[in-house]
Parts: C-alpha cells; structure tokens; sequence
C-alpha cells in the first residue's frame, strides 16, 4: 500500500475522515452514498460536505457528478483503506492490551489514527499478530491493501429460517453495543430468524445454542445493525491495491 503523500494533500486528518466514511459507507453494501449521507455521517452541514467533496475531485480522489453520488477513484480507495487499516488496528489494540470495551475505542481510534506514523501502525499489525477482523468484527486491511469481507448480510433482509452467525456488529450506536453486552450477544453467536411480528413488528430469533439457547425480539435498529454469515460459507469479495 503506497504511503500518504503530502503533494496531494491527503495529509489532511478532514480529507482522510472524508474519504474513509465514503468507502466505510459501501463496504458492507451495493448502494453508493451521496453528499447529503456523507454530510449526515460526519455530522457537517451539507454546504460544508459539498465543498470538501469539490476537493476531494481536484486532489483526485473521488468522482462526483451535481446530483449524484459520491465515489472514490483509485488513488481515494487507496488511502481509504490506509485509514480503515489504521482505525481498526487501532480499536483492536485499545481492547486486546488496554482493556478498553467495544463501545469505547471507536472515538479512541479517531484520535489516534492521526497522530501515528506508518511505522508505528505497521509494527502495531506485526505486535497483534496480523489481525484480519477489529473487536466489532470489520476486516482489516493487510499492509499491502487486500481486504476480504465476509459474505454477510444485515439481519433486516434475511428470510425466516435462515440460520448463521453474527459475523459484524456496527459500531455506529455504543448505547446498542452496551446493551448487546448486557444481553451476551457477541460475535460468533449462532442465530435463527424466527419471523416477524404481524404489522411491521420487531424480528424474532432465536440466539445460542445447548443450554444458553433463547428466543428475543429485535427491532429495525438492531437488525440493521447485525450482520450474519451463514454457517460454512466462504469469505467475500477481496480488493487488492
């Protein structure tokens, strides 16, 4: 993975926020974002996010039509996923050696990845043993900018009967991430959905196995929020930079 440059200007901590919520956005989806979804996820006013957008396209880095949606050219997925490496690296150390808890090294990380050096991150990878997955169950990029993302699905769309476990739990929401502690629902947990409750009703399923089997209801957020991997399946797609 080539190193940032400063020439472009892609040492700036705003365009590699940018850049890395865009490519965040369509790792687990088709649907490619727009400006007014990246504004929302960065929490900036729509003028402010178009305006970077326009920076973004003469550093290079994303193509953007008026109207359209926002996509990163080469070179913009290249430091996306230097910045997606540092961030999870960064979340995975927080938990394994600081004890932190999974609801509190996404803000951590955002600190962090801009102050470290490529150095620092490459012998971080090499300390936690080349991690391929963050605490929330993300895949890591290698250092030479492959990543493999499991072939998941967010439980919302899944059919009754289907049965996997949860490959990855978003980071999004750390009041949901408490209480999936609270409920012992973490990764690798093996579900079954149930069904729907009649008129728009929260998702039944049914989580564990042998004597730690239960059934619960989760509503939309949740099940947007789950992400599962049907038992024997193999690893998805893999972008190699």
């Amino acid at each position: 993975m080539a190193r940032r440059t400063t020439a472009l200007g892609t040492d700036s901590s705003s365009v590699q926020d940018y850049v890395k919520v865009i490519y965040a956005f369509t790792e687990w989806q088709d649907r490619p974002i727009t400006a007014s979804q990246v504004a929302a996820r960065l929490s900036v006013a729509n003028s402010s996010a178009s305006e970077m957008i326009r920076k973004l396209v003469d550093l290079g880095l994303v193509h953007h039509e008026p109207y359209g949606s926002v996509e990163l050219t080469p070179e913009g997925l290249q430091l996306a996923l230097a910045m997606v490496r540092r961030h999870r690296l960064l979340e995975t150390f927080l938990v394994r050696e600081l004890g932190y808890s999974w609801d509190e090294v996404h803000d951590e990380a955002e600190l962090l990845e801009h102050t470290v050096s490529d150095t620092f991150i490459d012998r971080l990878d090499a300390k936690l043993g080349q991690p391929l997955l963050d605490p929330h169950g993300d895949p890591i990029p290698s250092a030479a900018g492959t990543i493999n993302v499991p072939n998941a699905h967010s439980m919302r769309e899944l059919d009754s009967g289907h049965t996997g476990r949860i490959a990855r739990i978003s980071d999004d929401n750390p009041d949901l991430l408490r209480f999936l502690t609270g409920e012992d629902i973490g990764l690798g947990e093996q579900v079954e959905v149930l069904g729907r409750k009649p008129f728009g009703g929260p998702l039944t399923v049914r989580l564990g196995e042998g004597p730690g089997l239960r059934e619960l209801d989760f509503g939309d957020e949740l099940t947007g929020a789950l992400w599962i991997e049907s038992v024997g399946s193999h690893p998805g797609c893999s972008l190699v930079q």
